[in-house]
């Protein structure tokens, strides 16, 4: 059974251009909650993108569900796919990358496999995914989801989230987290940007961010209580 739903609203332009100056790790100094499993991974490197979610539940062999998926995207969505587990095969190959690229997709990320690599890389929409194979889906007729909340790389995506992701990983994040988030990275890297200007004029690492102190104080802390309290 095929399940469609309407598709959610983008996102704002601004919200997307400052989500795009924020790194998924820069946002990991500061949430733990909202990045897919390692095991998705870029298939390019040097690569950023900050979109909204299309979802797709695809389980086993029928690609049917994301080639109506694919009739339905608008520039700067990302698709985002839950393979329901499925392990063997491809959930897409070149001819959808070069769709996908027609259609203005920012991004597109299984959580399972896809194939014909070289051709993803030439088209240039970036994929991310849990590797490569050699079979592909077939159009059957049986069953999918368009736009429903679903699984992807251990976490919930519901459509609308924004999504993140570069070549370390991917976040998702509900609407209204996506300025906070974005601004606290921002500020981080432009700090980070001292701290590399410090270290090139000879000072040490651990003085300039502090962690020096806090080892110092706890092993401090660590002689008192071997002393039964007593400095």
């Amino acid at each position: 059974m095929y399940q469609i739903h309407s598709l959610p609203d983008q996102l704002p332009p601004e919200d997307l251009a400052l989500l795009a100056r924020a790194e998924p790790a820069t946002i990991g100094h500061f949430q733990t909650t909202g990045f897919m499993r390692a095991d998705i991974r870029a298939h390019s490197q040097d690569v950023r993108v900050a979109g909204t979610a299309v979802t797709v539940r695809m389980p086993g062999t029928d690609g049917g569900i994301l080639h109506y998926a694919m009739g339905c995207v608008r520039p700067g969505d990302v698709l985002v796919i839950d393979r329901c587990g499925e392990a063997v095969t491809a959930a897409l190959g070149g001819a959808m990358a070069y769709a996908a690229l027609q259609a203005g997709v920012a991004a597109i990320i299984v959580d399972g496999l896809v194939t014909d690599l070289g051709e993803l890389r030439a088209y240039g929409v970036p994929v991310w995914s849990r590797g490569p194979s050699v079979v592909t889906t077939r159009v059957l007729g049986q069953e999918g989801e368009f736009c429903g909340t679903i699984a992807c790389g251990g976490i919930a995506v519901r459509p609308g989230d924004a999504v993140l992701a570069d070549e370390n990983g991917v976040l998702v994040l509900g609407p209204g987290a996506v300025r906070a988030a974005a601004q606290a990275a921002i500020d981080f890297q432009l700090h980070e940007k001292e701290t590399l200007a410090r270290l090139r004029a000879g000072e040490k690492f651990p003085d300039i961010v502090g962690s020096r102190a806090v080892i110092d104080r706890a092993i401090e802390a660590a002689r008192v209580a071997s002393q039964g309290g007593r400095a």
